[in-house]
């Protein structure tokens, strides 16, 4: 093909066999460098991964009483990269077993899906969210330590939500330092009000008894325990955290579980 030469020619040289290699390894450089960089085989969860024969996982159970026999709440996680520094734990699958057949159609249901869901990949994390939102229209129940589970759905919720912050896949903040001295305060407070009102009803029995009161009140029955494990059987529910925590500190109610006032 004849190539027309627009401008004039100052000087020429002949292209040597050996500026051809020349070039062609300066070309063929980058590529080399690129070839050369590290990379990271890191797998991530998704629908193709075939599960494995054997699983880790956890058992929760479940004691409602909408129902006479317990759930147990079965979730098993497989290990991603394991033995390397992105080795990671994710939910695999979910079953729920009981004696109770009652429900079984929609147990049933609810765990495939939400096993299609796990093994999906991405973020899971929106599942706690969407059943601790479900309300029941007959109403909800008391956990054992006061905690408010609006329905039976809302507990799973709150159980996978335990489990995937134990596999590290949702972060707890925690409280800070400060709110649990200030949570600590509030408790020696109460309990040392409690005390001083039970003193003072126990003289008021002594100067006036009453004959149809055969026990003073006793001061163990409104002492706060443990870390939030018991309140006061007085306390009303917290808005802000579903226990049944709060009572009345000097005109205002205040939560001895996670230290919300209304009063600020």
């Amino acid at each position: 093909m004849a190539v027309k030469i627009e401008k004039k020619i100052k000087g020429y040289s002949v292209v040597t066999p050996e500026d051809k290699a020349s070039a062609a390894s300066k070309a063929a450089a980058p590529m080399s460098v690129v070839a050369e960089l590290p990379t990271a085989d890191v797998i991530q969860m998704h629908e193709r991964i075939e599960r494995p024969e054997i699983l880790v996982g956890s058992t929760y159970k479940i004691k409602s009483p909408l129902f006479e026999h317990a759930l147990y709440v079965t979730i098993n996680d497989i290990v991603l990269n394991a033995g390397t520094e992105h080795e990671l734990r994710r939910p695999f699958e979910i079953f729920i077993n009981s004696k109770n057949m009652d429900h079984f159609q929609w147990i049933v249901a609810l765990t495939r899906i939400m096993s299609a869901v796990f093994r999906k990949g991405g973020d899971v994390t929106f599942l706690v969210d969407e059943m601790k939102a479900v309300f029941d229209p007959k109403g909800g129940y008391w956990k054992p330590g006061g905690v408010y589970m609006p329905s039976l759905v809302a507990e799973l919720g709150s159980i996978v939500e335990d489990h995937l912050k134990s596999i590290g896949l949702i972060v707890d903040p925690g409280m800070s330092d400060a709110q649990r001295a200030l949570i600590a305060e509030k408790r020696a407070a109460y309990a040392q009000l409690s005390k001083k009102n039970s003193d003072v009803t126990a003289q008021a029995g002594d100067l006036f008894p009453d004959p149809r009161v055969t026990d003073t009140p006793r001061s163990e029955d409104i002492e706060v325990t443990g870390e939030g494990a018991a309140f006061p059987p007085s306390a009303t529910m917290c808005h802000k955290c579903s226990t049944k925590a709060v009572v009345i500190m000097d005109g205002c109610a205040t939560c001895l579980n996670c230290g919300y006032s209304k009063c600020g």
